[in-house]
């Protein structure tokens, strides 16, 4: 038999409106003379009015109502804002984490070659058979020779060292993006004999130099003279300026003509090594070990993971150390969630007793406290994730914004890859997060809700 409708709203009027001890006491005589009278059940599994589990009901009422104790509604609002704050931070870090590891690697990958066959020494003599050889790998695009050395450039007062790596402009563009970031020229201007050279924009600012302005390229490489070893010294003109946005490229890559510079490191008719386009660039080192079965002794096939794996690998772990830091603000914010649901415990010590009155079991007790604690979480969680997810989506916006308002920038360009905050966002992630929060905020509640069902009524109601 379920309690009738007029013994349930009276039993319910210190649960709603924060009644006096009085009608609390009246609630709690109305429910017992109801159970000794009518021979009612201890309890109705469902509230008649809402159609909702009392459990549920109880819960969500808890959550949302006005306490006696306004300290505990402000540790519960802090509660909220600080599991939103964890979520957002860790959805906002991963994705920039994850913006900033493919964008590097995409103009990484733009800039040099996907895989590289080099000879012993620096000097491959013979290379048009294992430029063949390497082509006619299926997973290979396109290969071209190549040669690279160190060098100075000298403009007026200014000298800068560089990277200079002579190329056949006609393959170079089937191998890597540098002629879409030609800002002024064309790599085609590279042409045998003629003695151009382009630049990086950084390395040309450093310089001075403009565009049809002569250069001096200083080569190690020299001849013995009675004064003794005579570096080599060649004039260039500057044909071309790219840009490619990152700082080890623009401060210090110099691109020639693959012929002039066999002439300038005295190669003769030899090359650096061989580069090459793949197909799929994650096939890369089962590609380069099939390739280093085939080369005579002396080369070497290495691939772009080899090349710079000890970066990738540095930037996935500094991705899981910021997520494991991260999270420490969602504990943070669970412990709050336990101290909330101890104090409300504590302040709802006459509803526990009239509850366990009324026939509700210590499973019921805990499953309230356990709906107003994970209630703070899933406000907190659902706020953090929305927050998090736009501005994830809007970080180009925000970030030269607050720039600009503070007057600071905070990835310069000669410290960093890149100088703008990219992201990636992620939905495997976001999802990662926000169940991590919930799964946290879940946990949290069980210490205060078990607290809760072991209040004893006649203690409770003793100086009610």
């Amino acid at each position: 038999m379920i309690i009738p409708k007029h013994d349930l709203v009276r039993a319910r009027v210190h649960f709603q409106g924060g009644a006096s001890r009085g009608l609390a006491k009246y609630a709690l005589l109305s429910a017992i003379a109801c159970r000794l009278v009518a021979n009612c059940r201890p309890f109705p599994l469902y509230d008649p009015l809402t159609l909702q589990p009392y459990e549920l009901f109880i819960g969500l009422r808890y959550t949302r109502a006005k306490r006696r104790n306004h300290f505990i509604s402000f540790i519960s609002l802090i509660s909220m804002l600080g599991m939103g704050l964890g979520v957002m931070a860790l959805i906002v870090v991963l994705s920039v984490m994850n913006g900033f590891q493919k964008e590097i690697r995409e103009r990484m990958l733009g800039a040099s070659p996907h895989l590289e066959v080099v000879a012993d020494g620096g000097r491959m003599e013979g290379w048009q058979g294992v430029l063949a050889q390497v082509a006619r790998h299926p997973q290979v695009l396109a290969a071209a020779p190549y040669v690279a050395g160190q060098g100075m450039l000298s403009f007026g007062q200014s000298v800068q060292g560089v990277m200079v790596r002579g190329i056949e402009p006609s393959r170079e563009t089937a191998i890597t993006d540098l002629a879409n970031k030609i800002k002024a020229g064309e790599l085609g201007d590279l042409r045998a004999g003629e003695f151009g050279i382009v630049l990086g924009s950084d390395l040309a600012r450093a310089l001075g130099v403009r565009m049809g302005e002569k250069v001096m390229l200083i080569a190690p490489q020299g001849s013995i003279t009675p004064a003794g070893m005579m570096p080599r010294l060649k004039q260039f003109r500057v044909v071309g300026i790219f840009e490619i946005g990152m700082a080890p490229y623009d401060n210090s890559l110099a691109l020639i003509n693959m012929n002039d510079a066999q002439k300038l490191f005295q190669l003769g008719d030899a090359v650096t090594g061989i580069s090459t386009k793949l197909r799929e660039i994650d096939a890369a080192p089962a590609v380069a070990a099939a390739l280093q079965s085939q080369m005579p002794q002396g080369l070497y096939a290495n691939d772009w993971t080899h090349q710079n794996g000890n970066y990738f690998k540095a930037v996935q772990m500094e991705k899981k150390m910021m997520f494991i830091i991260l999270s420490l603000i969602v504990a943070v914010a669970a412990f709050n969630i336990v101290s909330t649901l101890v104090m409300a415990v504590t302040d709802k010590q006459a509803d526990i007793a009239i509850l366990r009155t009324l026939g509700a079991s210590p499973a019921s007790i805990m499953k309230i406290f356990i709906v107003q604690g994970v209630m703070i979480g899933v406000i907190g969680t659902l706020a953090g994730s929305v927050c998090g997810v736009l501005l994830a989506l809007n970080l180009n916006v925000v970030v030269p914004f607050i720039e600009h308002l503070f007057g600071v920038q905070f990835l310069a360009k000669d410290v960093y890859y890149i100088s703008e905050l990219p992201s990636d966002l992620r939905l495997h992630e976001v999802l990662l997060v926000s169940g991590l929060s919930f799964l946290i905020s879940l946990l949290a509640t069980l210490y205060p809700s078990w607290r809760a069902s072991k209040t004893q009524p006649a203690e409770a109601l003793r100086y009610e």
